[in-house]
């Protein structure tokens, strides 16, 4: 009985520490981050900035229903939400506190002053930051995620490519340089194995993805990656 009782919490545990974890990475046209996103319980999704802050976060009613949600739109969640009172540290002084059973924290006003008020953990994932002594195109953006280190291109690469996201655990993402066509130019080239192209200048549909999917599952993580 012992047994079962442990498996049964381990169950839990893992299940709900999953829920918590990135589910989908959207890039823009220019390759920039536009969100990561979060899945946290009841089809709630919790967007924040490559730099650590809220975003937007809603109900999906999209994901409910089993399809994608393009337009990235988001209804109001009417279940358990908990804000910080005003007796709370400055730093994090009325922001979220709960989202259903997922606890937000963030860094305090003592703490270090470029981290401060930013996002510290969601539910069981704490989220590392690049310091103040790290290359410039990256500094203050998200170094990890729970177990999940990320990483930049840096100020010295490409201008197509510094301050673009690199890699995401095992995950390689690149990008089309500065010096190609100027239809395509820092668009997401390809992300693990899976790979983009695009119509040219010269072309009907100009900058329209040609080849490849908007939407790719890699490493159990989605990426979408939009035309604008």
């Amino acid at each position: 009985m012992k047994k079962l009782l442990s498996a049964i919490i381990a169950f839990l545990f893992f299940t709900n520490a999953f829920s918590q974890n990135i589910s989908k990475i959207t890039i823009t046209g220019t390759g920039s981050i536009n969100a990561f996103t979060f899945g946290l319980d009841d089809y709630v999704k919790l967007n924040i900035t490559k730099d650590g802050n809220i975003s937007t976060w809603g109900y999906d009613r999209f994901e409910a229903r089993g399809e994608e949600n393009y337009n990235e739109k988001l209804d109001p969640y009417v279940g358990r939400v908990e804000y910080y009172s005003q007796d709370a540290d400055a730093a994090f002084r009325g922001k979220i506190k709960f989202i259903g059973r997922v606890q937000l924290t963030y860094f305090a006003s003592y703490e270090n002053d470029a981290f401060k008020g930013k996002l510290k953990s969601i539910g069981y994932n704490t989220i590392e930051y690049y310091q103040s002594y790290d290359n410039e195109a990256y500094r203050g953006n998200i170094k990890s995620i729970g177990q999940q280190a990320i990483t930049w291109y840096p100020s010295f690469e490409n201008e197509g490519l510094r301050g673009k996201l690199k890699s995401i655990g095992n995950t390689e993402l690149t990008y089309y340089s500065a010096y190609e066509d100027k239809a395509y130019k820092g668009k997401i080239k390809s992300i693990g194995g899976y790979r983009f192209t695009y119509y040219s200048s010269f072309e009907l549909y100009s900058g329209s993805m040609k080849t490849g999917s908007s939407v790719q599952l890699v490493n159990a993580i989605k990426y979408y990656a939009r035309n604008f």
